[in-house]
């Protein structure tokens, strides 16, 4: 299992790399120049890290003079710099582009993941609590009442093991997942292969068995429970399959994912603080990334400190034998 990391710098320096590897450093030949975008991504990862706006993230920023320079950040963007660089960081192609290449420094040359799960999850439009939300519903007064019709929707695929998220959907809720099983499961395959995928119920239908048995040959496990409760066979080879050789065993680990959820809320909150639908969407997208990087962290961390200690010290700490490595020189 994997653990988040706890350290603003930490995750700030993590979020400037994977940029650097992702995107360029400005957006047009005639940009101001001021801040790469690099750096913003990384102020805006550390502003879902922080579980606040953009003016509190520019506030924590003018505190905290050293964790700007760790992204070396000579003078602090005005929060509306960091509005409009959401909108242009946070739409679908630069998302990818992140997203594939926080996979790529997890993997490393791995492609395959034995099991992956999918679900959903929505998410509050406001910090309202829910005892307030439903109190609010008995109120006889209409214009009184508070209620919510639509919400912000999230759908990832994950591997189980180590909760790294490798596709995800942000759209607005209510709708039924089993149209959503497609799309993210096809947006995994582009960067990973899987073995196993495991859903709830609402992800069941033959055709979604069908995608995944048939055309990408991935063993699908998910119970044969939609639809109105009946003694009858289930409709469909695959289903049919689900209800005589269900994998109990192979069906526990799908609680992994409702981790991930977990995670994600108690990380970086529970609510999203956009109004409109793209505004939303961009949150829901910085959660995702944001996530991974805080659980990248954690991985290459360790993993540096194990290749860097034995290559460049001994094991008092020192430098070895040879002294420190030599600096590389441009000729």
């Amino acid at each position: 299992m994997s653990t988040t990391s706890k350290s603003p710098r930490d995750v700030a320096v993590t979020a400037w790399r994977v940029a650097q590897r992702s995107i360029k450093a400005y957006s047009h030949r005639c940009s101001p120049k001021k801040f790469t975008q690099h750096q913003l991504f990384a102020v805006l990862v550390l502003k879902a890290f922080w579980k606040t706006d953009y003016r509190g993230a520019v506030a924590q920023l003018n505190d905290c003079r050293d964790l700007a320079k760790a992204i070396e950040l000579t003078k602090i963007p005005h929060y509306t710099t960091l509005q409009k660089a959401a909108k242009r960081l946070l739409k679908t192609a630069p998302v990818k582009t992140l997203l594939d290449e926080t996979v790529r420094r997890q993997m490393g040359r791995r492609q395959r993941v034995p099991t992956a799960a999918i679900d959903s999850t929505g998410l509050e439009c406001s910090s309202a609590s829910a005892y307030f939300t439903q109190r609010r519903k008995k109120v006889g007064d209409s214009w009184k009442k508070v209620a919510y019709h639509r919400y912000p929707k999230l759908g990832v695929v994950s591997d189980v093991s180590n909760h790294f998220i490798y596709a995800y959907e942000a759209r607005r809720g209510p709708k039924p997942d089993v149209n959503e099983f497609e799309s993210l499961v096809g947006q995994a395959l582009t960067r990973i292969r899987i073995t196993t995928i495991l859903a709830d119920a609402g992800y069941d239908s033959e055709g979604n068995h069908q995608f995944a048995r048939g055309e990408h040959d991935i063993r699908s496990v998910i119970p044969a429970k939609h639809g109105r409760p009946t003694t009858k066979p289930a409709s469909g080879r695959y289903r049919r399959q689900m209800q005589v050789r269900f994998n109990r065993d192979a069906y526990c680990q799908r609680s992994q994912v409702e981790t991930v959820m977990s995670m994600i809320k108690r990380r970086q909150g529970s609510h999203i603080r956009g109004r409109s639908y793209h505004s939303q969407c961009r949150d829901l997208r910085l959660m995702v990334l944001a996530h991974n990087i805080m659980i990248l962290l954690r991985q290459y961390v360790f993993y540096r400190a194990g290749r860097e200690s034995f290559r460049n010290k001994d094991y008092r700490g020192r430098d070895g034998p040879f002294g420190p490595p030599p600096a590389q020189t441009r000729t």
